[in-house]
């Protein structure tokens, strides 16, 4: 049975987290510190359980199925390492090999994506030439989206997990094609300011034991020339798959330590210089938080009494 399933039909479960975005992207320069190269080392999994608070969810009931996780190892306890900060939301929650959604059946993409970036997730013999873009036959007909929506709509099928962030496992990387995990992304975005945000991503696995990415869509509001504000999206394909605005990455990021630092970014899903620096597109996670109505902040907070969080302009 799939780790998720189990999880979620568990007496105890992690809470939950809400977002929203709201003003826009921060601009300016932010001074990093370049952390101490750190290998990548798995926490032993009894030492991350119990840094985690569990919290009673209603209407849940069943047995908790939590095991040690072992390197190259697929099922229950990598879900379960993925998700040690907590659900964004606890609505359709889907299980992969190597990463875990909420899927938004109304818009036909997800809700958002979490993956556990480290260098041993990131080696392998993986290759993408191997995979297909595909239909998520865990999802209703009614609610999916097929390759048929993206032909010859000017979009991108986008990943959200990103392909090359699951070389370890042929199986982990094809995953990452179900079109549940991809939503129409501007093909300038995609290929140039996205892929460099996400090569960023996956380079801090040399300096930090463990990357967590949590990506996902934004669709916010714009004043008309009427000077009220509303929310307007394209929808593509016959099943009306969203098109959205802006796209999100939350990064959270562990040191050796126990320090934790989060950096939050927000592109528009628009034509990007893929020469501005990243910097320029940090954000207040509160914003994203305020935007999406999900809530990343409190959960972090029970697992570490050292948040740092880095924003435009900051330290």
């Amino acid at each position: 049975m799939k780790t998720m399933n189990r999880i979620l039909n568990s007496k105890w479960l992690v809470s939950g987290v809400s977002l929203t975005l709201g003003t826009g992207i921060g601009a300016g320069l932010v001074g990093l510190k370049k952390a101490n190269e750190i290998p990548s080392i798995r926490e032993p999994l009894s030492d991350i359980y119990n840094r985690i608070p569990i919290i009673p969810i209603p209407n849940v009931d069943a047995a908790t199925d939590l095991s040690k996780y072992h390197t190259g190892q697929v099922g229950t306890a990598r879900a379960t390492e993925i998700m040690k900060y907590g659900f964004p939301a606890l609505t359709h929650i889907k299980n992969r090999e190597s990463y875990v959604l909420s899927y938004d059946p109304r818009n036909r993409t997800a809700h958002w994506v979490i993956e556990q970036l480290n260098i041993p997730n990131l080696t392998g013999e993986s290759d993408r030439k191997c995979s297909e873009f595909k239909e998520d036959d865990s999802v209703h007909v009614y609610h999916r989206a097929t390759n048929w929506d993206y032909k010859g709509s000017g979009f991108d099928r986008g990943h959200l997990a990103a392909a090359a962030n699951h070389k370890w496992n042929q199986k982990a990387m094809d995953e990452t094609f179900y079109l549940s995990n991809t939503a129409p992304q501007n093909p300038h975005l995609n290929q140039k300011a996205w892929n460099g945000l996400e090569k960023y991503c996956r380079s801090l696995t040399r300096h930090y034991q463990n990357v967590f990415v949590c990506t996902g869509p934004l669709y916010l509001p714009r004043t008309e020339a009427d000077g009220k504000m509303y929310v307007k999206y394209q929808v593509i394909g016959k099943n009306n798959v969203a098109v959205p605005t802006h796209f999100f990455k939350v990064v959270i990021l562990e040191k050796r330590s126990g320090e934790v630092e989060l950096r939050s970014y927000v592109m528009p899903n628009a034509p990007v210089d893929e020469n501005t620096p990243l910097e320029r597109f940090l954000v207040p996670v509160e914003s994203i938080e305020r935007a999406s109505g999900l809530l990343f902040v409190p959960n972090i907070m029970k697992r570490t009494s050292s948040l740092r969080a880095i924003t435009a302009g900051g330290k």
